[in-house]
């Protein structure tokens, strides 16, 4: 018999908001039932405004309290790694932002404490569970296109203000490098679910338009189990905007965005056609659900400690040079 998974929450910044805050409420057999932050006033004010009933000022507060069966972690990915061995420690399952931490030792670490405490460990790479997204990984699944012979990547998009404010996004100490970590990985990590897994990485990356100190253009190439390679482009100086990702085939070819909603493009020698599908409302509330569900034995979530661990050994392995040259380093 199901039951009401309740989770608290660490963090309560933008992603909150409508990404996956409200989100944790409406799914199925799921209820926020509290929130903590650094700042007191933070945590009421955001428990008010959503209607949570119990805020706390202290992390391992939250963590303790026996009313929460599950830990969101929502904070900057240089505190997830301690948030999330606290939560093991607690023999708490534990919901982690992405990009997972700063970089793989990190999370070769939070994956081998939960292993050792037999619970699950999920990280939100919320993509693998859109209906977008399914329908994709469906349509190379049913051979519409035929083997995937290769990936190109292409983003770009000019500097914006609050780049130029140095949040904590580009601050490598915080984040692990610039945008490129932060945004790049949802895209390496779906297309590694999509074509077998990302098998080989290798990259360069520079800082051209000196706005912040990390990496704001990134070349990467890529090796995947099922035999496709790739290459990919990000840039956060550039005069345009780009959000698109080529998977050539043996007979066809797909076109998408990973951020956008722009219909899929399919082409094959039977013709070409646009599927559109839009995100929900709360664009995590589909991981979540499926969180909800294994924790209830209906189910498994796609997206763990493990395969995220393999998303961020890929980001470690493109930015290595630039790290190795004492440059956006992580540490």
């Amino acid at each position: 018999m199901s039951r009401v998974i309740r989770w608290g929450m660490i963090g309560c910044g933008d992603v909150t908001e409508r990404k996956s805050g409200p989100a944790f409420q409406k799914a199925r057999e799921s209820a926020l039932v509290a929130v903590a932050s650094r700042s007191p006033e933070r945590a009421k004010d955001w428990a008010l405004r959503h209607g949570v009933g119990r805020w706390h000022a202290d992390a391992q507060a939250l963590i303790d309290d026996p009313e929460v069966d599950i830990v969101y972690v929502a904070t900057p990915p240089s505190s997830h790694a301690e948030l999330a061995l606290r939560c093991a420690a607690a023999g708490k399952p534990a919901y982690v932002e992405k990009p997972m931490a700063l970089d793989a030792s990190e999370c070769e670490q939070m994956v081998r404490a939960f292993r050792e405490a037999a619970l699950p460990l999920f990280v939100a790479y919320y993509r693998r569970a859109l209906p977008r997204f399914l329908r994709l990984r469906a349509i190379l699944e049913d051979g519409e296109i035929g083997a995937v012979r290769f990936a190109q990547i292409r983003y770009h998009r000019p500097v914006s203000e609050v780049d130029r404010r140095r949040t904590w996004r580009t601050n490598p100490s915080i984040s692990g490098g610039g945008l490129f970590v932060d945004l790049a990985c949802h895209t390496i990590d779906v297309l590694g679910w999509m074509l077998g897994g990302v098998i080989e990485a290798g990259g360069m990356a520079a800082n051209q338009a000196g706005a912040y100190a990390a990496e704001d253009v990134v070349a990467a190439t890529l090796r995947f189990g099922g035999g496709a390679l790739g290459n990919g482009i990000w840039c956060f100086s550039a005069a345009e905007r780009a959000d698109e990702v080529l998977l050539m085939g043996e007979s066809g070819s797909v076109r998408f965005a990973t951020f956008g909603e722009e219909p899929i493009e399919v082409r094959t020698a039977s013709g070409e056609r646009r599927e559109t599908l839009s995100h929900p409302e709360h664009i995590q509330q589909p991981l979540i659900q499926s969180i909800v569900d294994e924790l209830n034995g209906e189910g498994e979530c796609p997206s763990r400690g493990e395969t995220a661990l393999a998303t961020t050994r890929a980001m470690d392995s493109i930015l290595r040079g630039w790290r190795t040259r004492g440059q956006g380093g992580a540490g």
